[in-house]
């Protein structure tokens, strides 16, 4: 995390970055999340809150540039991550919490630690903590509606304070205030999305934590975190696809997700994004979630050429061909064969690929129109050979059943030496045909592949 995520960002502190590796973010969430503890993501915690992203309490922390000296506030101890990497920096940590279960169990876990220069306490964290005052630095993490006057009374002469303001969704800014003498000066750090910062001088709310059914505490928990990570974007022309590109860097790989499959707005701003990165940061190839041979039909489109594959078939036809033969979809490969076809880009064409396991039959027949053009022998002992699937066309997740239950013999051998023997003439299929040959043999590879998924889904 401390490596991929932080340092290779804008966190150059080096006390910071040794501040973060030392402390266990997984002890900070609950067990049951303890896998996800390294990645750049808030996560729940008790009590319907969240604990923040990594990236943003580096940010916050770098900002109030400690020396070790230092007394610090902060604001909203949650699971008390935040309290632990602040005691590595300065010499006293007051934390405030206005929930006692959150409080409560932070100030054992912190204990428990060994950061015995924390003390967490239950309180109005909007009204800060006087007892302790000044402090040299005052971080917050709930965003407020303003920077709250209570705070900047108690810091001290040159202290620093950063506090989330703004909205209480969908965003705030993160500001840093520097108190000098009597004077504040601010300055925006980022774009951020906290939870409201509720208190007497923050968001109106109540004065201690609902008590909700299991059931409902839980469903309030999710909305609470998808509101803090949320990142709604409301024109695909904005700025928010330059920030995106800033937070990919240099990564080779972008996953774009499906999570809400089927809305034009989420495939009209995830053409645009594959766009901005094939033209701005020189993608090479696109890959989607469909059947290679279907996808292929796509390639052969974008890339111009013949059809690779002389099988005939009608692709997309398989449910849920909505998710490729709409409006966006179509507007997309019609840039992309545009964008192909342009002198400029000759020798930098980009492909587009399908990762699907499913398309069993189709891609035996793609590897069989390809023989028997190539190969006749071959084609005859690969008919026979595929053959053992054929009782399973109209269902082949029933094919891995019956394997698992014995009822039916594998027929992995007979797959995997056809692929084998693909791969075993590939000098002298691609000296032919070099792109109907790598066509032929993805499909083989998916074959293979496809029969052992029907394999595994009944498998233990």
């Amino acid at each position: 995390m401390v490596d991929l995520q932080l340092a290779r960002r804008d966190i150059s502190d080096p006390r910071v970055i040794e501040a973060f590796r030392s402390v266990p973010r997984e002890a900070f969430v609950p067990a049951k999340l303890g896998e996800f503890a390294y990645e750049d993501s808030p996560l729940p915690i008790e009590d319907e809150q969240t604990i923040s992203r990594p990236y943003i309490v580096t940010l916050t922390v770098q900002a109030l540039q400690l020396r070790g000296h230092e007394r610090v506030l902060e604001v909203g101890t949650g699971s008390g991550y935040a309290a632990a990497i602040l005691s590595h920096l300065a010499k006293e940590v007051h934390s405030v919490e206005r929930s006692e279960l959150l409080a409560t169990g932070a100030a054992q876990r912190l204990a428990e630690l060994g950061y015995h220069n924390v003390q967490v306490h239950h309180g109005d964290g909007t009204l800060g903590w006087p007892e302790h005052a000044p402090y040299d630095a005052i971080a917050v993490a709930a965003g407020g509606p303003e920077v709250l006057a209570a705070l900047l009374a108690q810091l001290a002469p040159s202290g620093r304070l950063v506090i989330p303001v703004g909205p209480e969704q969908p965003s705030q800014i993160l500001l840093l205030i520097t108190r000098e003498g009597s004077q504040f000066s601010r300055r925006e750090l980022s774009e951020v999305r906290f939870v409201p910062l509720v208190g007497e001088q923050g968001w109106p709310g109540e004065a201690s934590p609902r008590i909700l059914p299991e059931k409902s505490a839980r469903a309030a928990g999710i909305s609470t975190l998808i509101r803090e990570v949320a990142e709604p974007i409301t024109d695909i022309d904005s700025t928010s696809v330059d920030q995106l590109l800033e937070r990919i860097g240099d990564a080779r790989l972008v996953l774009l997700g499906e999570s809400t499959q089927g809305t034009r707005e989420f495939y009209q701003m995830r053409a645009r994004i594959t766009r901005e990165l094939i033209e701005r940061r020189g993608f090479d190839f696109v890959a989607v979630e469909a059947d290679w041979p279907d996808a292929a039909r796509i390639d052969d489109y974008v890339l111009g050429g013949p059809p690779r594959s002389k099988l005939a078939f009608k692709p997309f036809a398989r449910f849920p061909i909505w998710m490729r033969r709409n409006e966006e979809v179509r507007e997309f490969v019609t840039w992309l064969r545009g964008r192909n076809a342009r002198p400029e880009n000759r020798d930098q064409r980009v492909g587009f690929h399908g990762l699907d396991l499913y398309s069993m039959f189709t891609s035996i027949a793609a590897v069989l129109a390809y023989l028997d053009d190539h190969d006749p022998k071959a084609a005859g002992t690969a008919r026979a050979r595929y053959g053992t699937l054929t009782p399973w066309q109209k269902d082949p997740a029933a094919y891995g059943r019956a394997v698992i239950t014995g009822r039916y013999e594998s027929s992995e051998s007979a797959v995997v030496a056809i692929l084998r023997s693909l791969l075993e003439h590939r000098v002298e299929y691609a000296a032919r045909d070099g792109e109907r040959f790598f066509d032929a043999a993805q499909n083989a590879h998916l074959v293979a592949n496809a029969e052992r998924y029907y394999r595994a889904m009944y498998r233990g």
